[in-house]
């Protein structure tokens, strides 16, 4: 039993064979997946609950992974962010279909949007998590000059304006170092794995992801990007995330079957509609 926790299947890259992924997935032992309500900005928030609108009959048939959604404004389109549509995510957040408010956070190594915007939307999406009592997907990518700025600055934020609420959240594709990692377990988050662990750069994720207690991790692919070795360079799909999860249970020094039943154990534990 595996669970990709992130993946976006929306867009183009998926529009020819989008059932045949899916369905690829589930053969493979992929029970659910978590589609990313970010779609191509703004106006795209309710993408993920689309998708899982076109796939329910097959995934009550059982031929694809079960798909649960999220809504949330990506760092990169902060600038689009207009009254509106947080009015439209208030409205989508009280549907019990979505289980989480994301991915949401910061990116200053593309700088899509000026900081100051970021923040601000940031900070007005972790306030509306937090009054919809939902958990939070958190993106954070600093720059290259400097970077610890980026995680200053948004583990700041989740520690002032999200944590106290105990909703719990979690670090997707986490890249960050260890200390990075132990400050969101303090905050009672989980940290969550893609495919770059098994790029050969990748000492710090490797070095977290032995460190962190199995019941606070996640896997994931955030399709169609970083596909893991032996894939690298391809299109990712959530049937890849059983690459990762069997590189991490190598890591720890586990059965793979362990760590899938722990990590999809850790899923419903943190996003709690997902279990309706």
């Amino acid at each position: 039993m595996l669970i990709d926790s992130h993946c976006h299947l929306e867009g183009a890259k998926f529009a020819a064979d989008r059932g045949a992924v899916l369905q690829r997935a589930r053969q493979a032992g992929v029970d659910a997946v978590l589609c990313i309500g970010n779609g191509n900005g703004p106006d795209e928030v309710n993408c993920a609950l689309k998708l899982k609108e076109e796939f329910e009959s097959d995934s009550v048939g059982g031929t694809v992974p079960e798909i649960h959604a999220s809504i949330g404004i990506h760092p990169h389109e902060a600038r689009l962010a207009r009254p509106s549509h947080y009015e439209h995510m208030g409205r989508l957040a009280r549907d019990p279909r979505v289980i989480a408010w994301g991915e949401i956070g910061l990116d200053y190594f593309y700088d899509h949007s000026p900081r100051d915007l970021q923040r601000e939307v940031f900070i007005k999406q972790l306030d509306m998590a937090r009054e919809a009592a939902l958990p939070v997907i958190i993106h954070c990518r600093p720059s290259e000059v400097s970077p610890g700025d980026a995680w200053d600055d948004c583990l700041g934020l989740i520690e002032r304006r999200f944590a106290p609420a105990r909703l719990g959240g979690v670090l997707h594709c986490f890249t960050g170092q260890r200390e990075h990692a132990r400050a969101a377990l303090d905050f009672g988050f989980h940290i969550s794995f893609a495919g770059n662990i098994t790029f050969p750069k990748a000492q710090n994720i490797r070095e977290a992801a032995v460190e962190a207690p199995l019941d606070r991790i996640l896997v994931e692919t955030d399709a169609p990007y970083l596909a893991p070795v032996p894939h690298r360079g391809q299109r990712n799909e959530p049937v890849f995330v059983l690459d990762t999860a069997r590189y991490i249970a190598q890591l720890r020094g586990i059965p793979v079957e362990q760590l899938g039943s722990a990590t999809s154990e850790s899923f419903y534990r943190l996003f709690p509609r997902a279990r309706a």
